[in-house]
């Protein structure tokens, strides 16, 4: 009994020191809450909601420190220029689906679960669609506005929808390629083939100049031996004949052709 009510009292302090642990949530003043949802509402319905694509374009390209000093100056907003940026392009990036502005029809401010920024939510109304604007300012001496984005109010079957075609082109993707892959593997196959055929082809260019030299080697060989032949026969026939050529020519005779006999006693 006494280890079960010494275990007890040890649940008891870990349960009483887990809650006081907890941090309670911080509450936000109300008069900072009404500032700053009246400074983004005027973000929103003087900045933003005015410029159309070529003013907005022009002045993302300004840069960064060009927008601090315009929220500063014109809104007395501190404000991060790179989120700015952002703000303008998500801005941008929503308006088509948003359609023009209409109206703000809600507006809350409240510190994130952190409690070191202050979220301020907007809930605005376009000619197509509604959406929400959240800003968040940094919980320091100025209220440092650090970023600020559109999100569309998509309904439950456009997001379905929006779900379906992503993964239908995700896998659509994914197919395509494995095919490209399966084709290009294919072709692998081939790559022997062709590899023969040049070899072949190298082969047969190779033999054919043996061939050529061989036959000019033989063609050269049986023009000198006609050439001996036609010596030996014109000397043969100037002894029978009784006559001498002049000069080792050949004058007076002439050789119109040799044959050579197959069934002849000098080929035996």
């Amino acid at each position: 009994m006494k280890k079960i009510g010494s275990l007890l009292c040890f649940l008891a302090c870990l349960f009483c020191l887990t809650a006081c642990n907890v941090e309670t949530k911080k509450t936000l003043d109300p008069d900072v809450a009404t500032t700053l949802e009246q400074t983004t509402s005027s973000l929103v319905t003087q900045f933003l909601a005015v410029l159309d694509d070529e003013q907005a374009a022009e002045i993302s390209a300004q840069g960064a420190e060009y927008l601090e000093y315009v929220i500063q100056n014109y809104f007395g907003v501190k404000a991060n220029g790179n989120g700015m940026v952002n703000a303008l392009n998500s801005w941008n990036s929503a308006k088509p689906d948003m359609g023009e502005f209409v109206s703000i029809t809600g507006m809350n401010a409240d510190y994130d679960d952190t409690g070191r920024n202050i979220i301020v939510t907007l809930d605005v109304v376009g000619s197509r669609k509604t959406a929400q604007i959240e800003a968040i300012y940094k919980d320091d001496l100025y209220k440092t506005l650090n970023s600020l984005t559109t999100n569309i109010n998509w309904t439950f079957g456009e997001k379905m929808e929006k779900a379906g075609l992503n993964t239908l082109l995700g896998m659509g993707t994914v197919f395509i390629v494995l095919i490209i892959i399966s084709v290009i593997i294919s072709l692998f196959n081939l790559i022997p083939i062709i590899q023969s055929k040049f070899a072949r082809n190298k082969v047969d260019v190779k033999a054919e100049a043996v061939d050529n030299t061989i036959a000019q080697i033989v063609e050269k060989e049986e023009q000198e031996d006609d050439l001996e032949i036609v010596a030996v026969i014109t000397a043969a026939i100037a002894a029978a004949s009784g006559s001498q050529p002049r000069s080792g020519s050949s004058d007076g005779f002439v050789v119109r052709s040799i044959v050579r006999r197959k069934n002849s006693v000098w080929n035996r």
